[in-house]
């Protein structure tokens, strides 16, 4: 296998794991550059997205690159000059190609948006109704309909292509207007870069005030960044004020952000708050049609797609992942597959929904909430440990099928009784207490997806 080879194949897995926007962001013109002794040399465009890979996905893309070179033992970045860098061997795509085009490599540098995310691609379904219905209204009478748009849900849902069909549907109808799509990680390296070189502060401030239309995507990641919430807080005063539409995304309800300033968690709930949960089995379907229509050389059968749909059920990204790796073989292979192939390819390349451990789910609530794993061990009565130690053994109770006896050994060896306690106060809190029941509904996400460590 080759360095392109292996790398495409890499990239393929790692962009069914990550959003559209952040695979581009980091992925774009790297490169295997060399392969010796189980160490892969990868080149990258610029140190900025060096030091982002070695910190942030050195695992991620270390685990991908061993399912398809089990040898590989290490990964090195290095920065590659201009003159090196990897040319684009695709040219952009047509327009009944770009469905299947993993590679999203077109993004407009001045706006991050990228053109292939449009509402005319978009597929609407009872899961995300609403969201789509606030987003269209946005790009109508930006500034003024539901300002500020906060669409959460799970990954894999569709968010970002939502986010950034409001961004190119604004610039078509309003030319004048300044649009600017970026992750919120990425904000926050600028506003910590604004810091650290104070000549740079106002110019980096004044940057953000003076789009039109502002998205941040996984605004999330904001959480336990104090100076960054600060700076968000500020510039949502001033566009607000200006009647500038911000639009953000999340994973999760504002309330359920964990270490989120107050004042920040009433702004994004003083707007308009649109869900988008998983997609039913008709939406999988009419998704997969629409992805295949136009491709008939090696669409696969309808009883394949209503299979795929079936099969892959809680995420849209997963979903096209598998539709494009059918594809892809049956491309190789020159001729459609067969039932059988398809379902040993999807046992292969798809990730079962994960089997729970005791210790998993200890460890989510614990991540979820903010508190040391092992205080919830520990004998001790303080509010923060006592709601997520319930919670755990509510879980441990209800998706673990653990015994109270066993519960209440896993927790330091106590009673029986605390366990049972335990279950009911969440399960009654759960009946009347909105912000419990998105957190666990948040918590079960993390624990249903896929191990990414």
């Amino acid at each position: 296998m080759t360095n392109e080879e292996l790398w495409k194949l890499t990239l393929h897995d790692i962009e069914i794991e990550l959003s559209p926007a952040n695979f581009a962001t980091w992925f774009a013109q790297t490169a295997i550059l060399d392969q010796l002794n189980g160490k892969i040399m990868v080149g990258t465009p610029s140190a900025f997205v060096k030091e982002w890979l070695e910190n942030k996905y050195l695992k991620l893309v270390l685990k991908h690159l061993r399912t398809h070179a089990p040898e590989v033992r290490s990964i090195e970045f290095s920065i590659l000059s201009q003159s090196m860098l990897p040319p684009s061997k695709t040219p952009p795509p047509k327009p009944h190609e770009e469905q299947m085009d993993f590679r999203e490599l077109y993004v407009d540098k001045d706006t991050n948006l990228n053109p292939r995310y449009t509402f005319d691609t978009f597929i609407v379904g009872r899961f995300n109704e609403i969201a789509h219905a606030a987003a269209l209204a946005v790009t109508e009478k930006p500034g003024l309909a539901y300002n500020p748009l906060y669409i959460y849900g799970g990954v894999g849902l569709g968010k970002t292509h939502l986010l950034q069909s409001i961004g190119n549907q604004t610039r078509a109808l309003f030319p004048a207007k300044r649009v600017y799509y970026v992750s919120t990680e990425r904000f926050a390296n600028d506003i910590m870069f604004a810091i650290r070189t104070p000549s740079e502060k106002e110019a980096i401030k004044e940057k953000y005030r003076s789009f039109d239309l502002l998205i941040l995507d996984d605004v999330q990641f904001i959480a336990n960044r104090t100076a960054s919430q600060e700076e968000m807080f500020h510039i949502f005063n001033a566009m607000s004020e200006a009647s500038k539409q911000i639009v953000f995304s999340s994973d999760r309800a504002p309330k359920s952000i964990i270490n989120l300033d107050d004042r920040l968690r009433s702004r994004f709930e003083g707007g308009m708050m649109a869900d988008v949960v998983e997609p039913d089995y008709e939406t999988r379907l009419a998704i997969l049609q629409a992805k295949t229509a136009g491709k008939e050389e090696y669409r696969p059968a309808a009883d394949i797609l209503e299979y795929i749909a079936s099969v892959i059920q809680t995420n849209i990204r997963e979903l096209e992942g598998a539709l494009n790796t059918i594809v892809a073989n049956s491309k190789i292979r020159r001729r459609p597959l067969s039932a059988e192939e398809v379902k040993e390819i999807l046992s292969k390349n798809t990730k079962p929904r994960k089997s729970l451990s005791a210790q998993h789910i200890i460890k989510s609530v614990a991540q979820f909430y903010d508190v040391p794993e092992r205080f919830l061990f520990e004998k001790t009565r303080r509010k923060e440990v006592v709601r997520p130690r319930q919670i755990a053994m509510y879980l441990l109770r209800e998706d673990f099928s653990g015994s109270y006896p066993y519960i209440g050994q896993k927790f330091g060896g106590r009673d029986h009784t605390t366990a049972i306690h335990a279950y009911l106060k969440i399960s009654n809190d759960l009946k009347k207490d909105e912000r419990l029941r998105e957190e666990m509904k948040t918590i079960r996400s993390h624990l249903y997806e896929d191990d990414k460590s």
